[in-house]
């Protein structure tokens, strides 16, 4: 008889333990930790970005640069992450894979912005020359568009497929950002890079996390 309760007992553990595998696996594909850091990273810099052009003043350095040195800390998060998880999803590989790849884009995008700049700063210089007068062309305000246009991508996909509707909706805020920015000038670029941040990352992870570390508690109660 004991031995039967014994085994009953032990299969119930193994159930609930399936079960919150299974929930976390659903609710909770990662910690919210890189999310939450480049959300707050991004909106950050495109607010300090705006108050450099409504006041008039210019840091010693370019503000977007600690989108570069948040990649440090993002792969210690990585990292702490993959010890820390028991449970390895085949999504995992796919999921990285598109996180990776938008990473290159926004280096490939930068990088391509740089030469175009380049380009056509002699290009505005000879115009002014030639005709006395400054281009009335901005390339500088469809620059929100393209970034906004990119942060869409990684995070809908994300969020549609592990059903996360937080980042599900935030690409799309991303995406609707774009559109708008093509109308607006560069300081409600500026606001709408950020808002599209907060949407589509730093609220987002601040659930996830919030999830994930309810799922490991749960996860952990139930190997008591």
């Amino acid at each position: 008889m004991n031995t039967q309760q014994s085994q009953l007992t032990e299969k119930e553990s193994l159930d609930l333990i399936a079960k919150m595998i299974n929930k976390a696996k659903e609710s909770c594909h990662d910690t919210g930790i890189g999310s939450i850091m480049w959300g707050s990273v991004i909106a950050v810099c495109s607010l300090v970005k705006l108050s450099e052009i409504q006041f008039g003043y210019q840091l010693p350095f370019d503000i977007y640069l600690l989108t570069f040195i948040a990649i440090i800390p993002q792969i210690f998060i990585s990292i702490k992450s993959r010890k820390e998880r028991k449970v390895k999803m085949h999504e995992d590989a796919y999921n990285s894979s598109i996180w990776l790849s938008f990473g290159i884009c926004i280096f490939l995008l930068i990088l391509i912005l740089n030469f175009i700049f380049n380009d056509w700063e002699s290009v505005g210089r000879e115009y002014r020359e030639l005709t006395g007068h400054p281009s009335g062309f901005m390339f500088s305000e469809y620059i929100s568009a393209l970034f906004l246009m990119l942060y869409g991508l990684p995070t809908f996909v994300t969020g549609y497929a592990l059903k996360f509707k937080p980042m599900f909706w935030g690409g799309i805020i991303c995406w609707v950002c774009c559109i708008v920015s093509l109308f607006t000038t560069i300081k409600i670029d500026l606001l709408l890079v950020a808002f599209a941040a907060i949407s589509a990352w730093l609220i987002p992870g601040i659930i996830l996390e919030k999830e994930y570390q309810k799922a490991k508690r749960e996860l952990k109660a139930a190997n008591v």
